[in-house]
């Protein structure tokens, strides 16, 4: 399978070369576009993959577009698509740009492409992302096995459904943002009470890092491991209180809701 990647950056490498790391992409059989030639430097060095001239020349040659663009990108992309001599039988697109829906994407290709919409996050780059695909009407059970195969070779994938999206993109598209956050003020306080800053963002970063493995191989909720460390006129009910009372938990509510506003709002410029 001949797959094109149209845009270099940080999650388009990092969804190329996870796929190729996991054997589910061969390097001979990426091509690649960037109109930034760094970018196209930068993924060729590390894998054999091969660069192409323009956008024409990777349409042309690819099953498979990965569109690794942002939203305001995307209807240039998706028109020559459609001026294209493609198919909806011979090409797929897998898009991450947010906000843009399957029904704008389909109505641009003009039915020269299958679609999928997709959104993954930044921690795909060391393995550990977490994302989310949902089918456009063309298509069919093999496309979201090449889904599944591609964003679980970076991470874990869950297919959702499509008014679902911009959801996904409030908490795990824009959530390691929250995350990074979090963890720096974190090492602030460690650094506050007096831990030099090296230790103080260790320590942060390893918590954090403790804590989600533990959400995530315990089975247990969070609520639930938050109890068990939390004793009666301790430490952490106390540093719990002052969390509460800066209203730690509806601000991070509020940004996942206004992130995802955002996304809706994307795909509507």
């Amino acid at each position: 399978m001949q797959v094109g990647l149209i845009g270099c950056g940080k999650m388009g490498q990092a969804l190329a070369l996870g796929a190729i790391r996991s054997g589910s992409l061969e390097a001979e059989n990426l091509h690649v576009f960037d109109p930034v030639p760094a970018a196209v430097e930068q993924l060729l060095s590390d894998a054999s993959a091969h660069a192409s001239p323009d956008l024409s020349s990777l349409i042309s040659v690819s099953e498979v577009l990965l569109l690794c663009v942002k939203p305001g990108d995307i209807q240039t992309v998706l028109e020559q698509v459609a001026d294209s001599e493609k198919s909806a039988n011979d090409l797929l697109i897998l898009s991450i740009a947010a906000g843009v829906t399957i029904s704008q994407m389909e109505s641009l290709v003009a039915g020269k492409a299958r679609i999928i919409r997709a959104m993954p996050n930044t921690p795909a780059l060391v393995g550990e992302g977490a994302a989310a695909y949902s089918l456009g009407s063309q298509a069919n059970d093999d496309d979201a096995t090449f889904a599944k195969s591609l964003l679980g070779s970076v991470g874990t994938v869950h297919e959702v459904k499509e008014s679902l999206m911009d959801a996904v993109t409030g908490i795990s598209g824009s959530g390691p943002a929250y995350v990074f956050t979090f963890i720096e003020a974190l090492a602030d306080g460690a650094l506050l009470e007096g831990i030099p800053r090296d230790q103080a963002l260790a320590l942060a970063t390893q918590t954090v890092l403790g804590a989600a493995t533990l959400v995530r191989d315990s089975g247990s909720l969070p609520a639930e491991l938050r109890d068990r460390v939390t004793s009666p006129g301790g430490t952490t009910i106390s540093g719990l209180a002052a969390l509460e009372a800066g209203a730690f938990r509806s601000t991070v509510i509020n940004a996942v809701s206004s992130a995802t506003r955002r996304s809706k709002e994307l795909g509507k410029q």
